[in-house]
């Protein structure tokens, strides 16, 4: 049995930056309790209840006007927490998914209908798919117009990158793939998640910033990693606020703070814009 997590801050505060119309959080989970949305056994963490209510009060606050609900580790194969959940929201929405190698392609076409564009492999904790699919993966992917969305650590980016480059379909990689701030713009990770995203079919999530700098509300540290990517790539980056925070035990860190970092990390207007709005849109197949 794993530690409960903290819940995350039921008053969030209002951003220091007006929203673009159709700002979107790309990386978000919602949890339900048991014996309704029952956990793995093998995990990490026990999340705190994460409710469409509480995710709409928040976004109403924030600005968000749409999201991607990303299918969390604790709940392994089975995704009917994060549909209907985010179906009760209210908002429009996208899924990301984590499914068995030998899922009928009937599956993926009710799944696309109720939103999912993509699947997601969970490397940097237990629960994940093996990566010995990830080519039969791509290539159902992109029949069905999804990508391959990745959680996971500098060494795995760096293991995997020969793979990556060559897929079928586009790739994303959340939270800045975990690079470590401490060794620098020219560390090996940060070479490989550049070369990823020059391929023309790689993105970054800017999302987890605490997960970066190991720290629930010091991010400063990831500034010039954000701002490297910022400048280089601004048509490959979109914005998530990894809400609820799962994995926390000590100090939570506020959702508000997180999206202000992109003030910072993005001093452009427009480029912002782009990030919230445009990018997401093009990733996950929102309308404009």
């Amino acid at each position: 049995m794993t530690k409960p997590c903290l819940a995350p801050d039921p008053n969030p505060s209002r951003p220091s930056f007006v929203l673009p119309e159709h700002a979107t959080d790309c990386h978000m989970h919602l949890f339900g309790t048991a014996p309704q949305f029952p956990y793995v056994g093998d995990r990490d963490y026990t999340p705190a209840e994460a409710s469409a209510a509480a995710a709409r009060a928040l976004y109403d606050r924030l600005g968000i006007k749409r999201f991607v609900a990303i299918q969390p580790s604790v709940y392994g194969l089975d995704n009917r927490c994060q549909l209907e959940f985010a179906a009760q929201v209210g908002l429009p929405f996208r899924a990301i998914v984590v499914l068995p190698p030998e899922v009928s392609d009937a599956e993926m076409t009710r799944l696309h209908d109720q939103g999912v564009r993509g699947l997601r492999y969970i490397l940097a904790h237990p629960g994940g798919l093996d990566t010995a699919t990830l080519e039969r993966s791509a290539d159902r992917a992109r029949a069905f117009g999804w990508h391959l969305e990745f959680l996971l650590k500098p060494e795995q980016l760096i293991e995997l990158e020969p793979q990556l480059t060559k897929l079928s379909c586009p790739v994303s990689c959340d939270h800045i793939a975990f690079i470590k701030p401490d060794l620098g713009l020219a560390q090996p990770a940060f070479e490989a998640l550049k070369r990823l995203i020059e391929t023309g079919h790689g993105w970054v999530k800017f999302s987890g910033a605490y997960r970066i700098s190991g720290k629930a509300d010091h991010y400063e540290a990831v500034l010039p990693l954000a701002r490297d990517l910022a400048e280089r790539y601004p048509d490959r980056i979109v914005w998530g606020s990894d809400w609820p925070h799962v994995g926390q035990m000590t100090t939570m860190p506020a959702t508000t703070p997180l999206l202000d970092l992109l003030e910072t990390w993005v001093p452009d207007e427009a480029q912002r814009r782009r990030i919230l709005v445009d990018n997401a849109a093009e990733l996950y197949g929102f309308k404009s």
